[in-house]
């Protein structure tokens, strides 16, 4: 065997990643050892020659533990994606910095705790969740009837000193779905439709929600404004990311916009392309020293 790898993930997603088996395969078949690591399990990470986040997806409620594991971790192995990239993208108040740079993003509100919410009706549904989350966890989706539901929400979260966000629901999700663009080592591999998971009604619990998940081919739309993502990441002080996913769905004019940029935890999909999990060996293997 020619490299040591650890998969990061955490003690509460075992047996649930769909892209795990299929990516310990393609790592045998490249010839690196690999092993699959709890993030907060002892362990000596110097000895890995590369350790890739996979399913840590319990980081939301351990947020500044979670980074502090990253930045020590990072200090003795070859972590991706980067520290830096993680502490930017697992608060999704990035959105406003994506949106600076002119891409199209969902139109978004964030609350701090302590904010007020000066809204007296809801004209269409909304979506509520904190802004550091992941898997759908503490998210609801609420209908123009639903104020102060919605508003419970919002200070439940505040309570816990939690930053919310706001977003409209895009209804053409329930006709069309989300867009998952998936890329690896930089370049763009395969895409997936995200089935809509949010019904009415209170915020989704458990550690991630379940989605059904096809291939998709991208219209030359999506595709354009996910190349844009990426390349906005390329040049920025983040850099180029081993992988990322970008969720897009379409506005009321039929127009993509992002409603995240996955780069920390993201499931990849691998099942609906089956040359996906060699392409993400091949890339963790381009990581390797020598």
């Amino acid at each position: 065997m020619t490299g040591h790898v650890a998969l990061v993930t955490c003690r509460r997603a075992r047996g649930l990643d769909t892209d795990e088996p299929l990516l310990l395969a393609a790592l045998d078949r490249v010839d690196l050892r690999v092993e699959v690591v709890d993030w907060d399990h002892p362990a000596d990470w110097s000895v890995y020659d590369v350790a890739v986040i996979r399913s840590t997806w319990d980081y939301a409620r351990r947020h500044e533990e979670f980074l502090s594991w990253a930045a020590a971790t990072a200090s003795l192995t070859n972590l991706h994606n980067p520290v830096a990239m993680l502490s930017w993208n697992t608060d999704k108040r990035y959105l406003h910095q994506l949106s600076g740079a002119g891409l199209a993003i969902i139109d978004t509100r964030f609350l701090a705790p302590g904010s007020p919410w000066p809204v007296t009706e809801l004209c269409a549904p909304i979506v509520v969740k904190p802004s550091v989350s992941a898997g759908g966890q503490d998210t609801a989706r609420y209908e123009s009837d639903e104020l102060r539901q919605a508003r419970d929400h919002v200070a439940r979260l505040h309570a816990e000193q939690r930053t919310a966000m706001i977003q409209p629901y895009l209804e053409a999700v329930d006709a069309n779905d989300e867009t998952a663009l998936v890329y690896i080592g930089g370049e763009f591999s395969h895409a997936a439709a995200k089935g809509a998971l949010l019904g009415a009604g209170s915020a989704q619990a458990g550690l991630f929600a379940a989605e059904t998940i096809t291939a998709r081919l991208p219209s030359p739309a999506e595709r354009a404004l996910g190349d844009a993502t990426m390349a906005w990441l390329a040049g920025s002080e983040l850099g180029m990311p081993l992988y990322a996913r970008i969720d897009l769905l379409l506005d009321a004019d039929g127009l993509p916009r992002i409603l995240e940029v996955e780069l920390t935890e993201p499931s990849l999909f691998l099942e609906t392309d089956a040359e996906a999990a060699d392409r993400m060996a091949s890339a963790i293997q381009a990581l390797l020293p020598g």
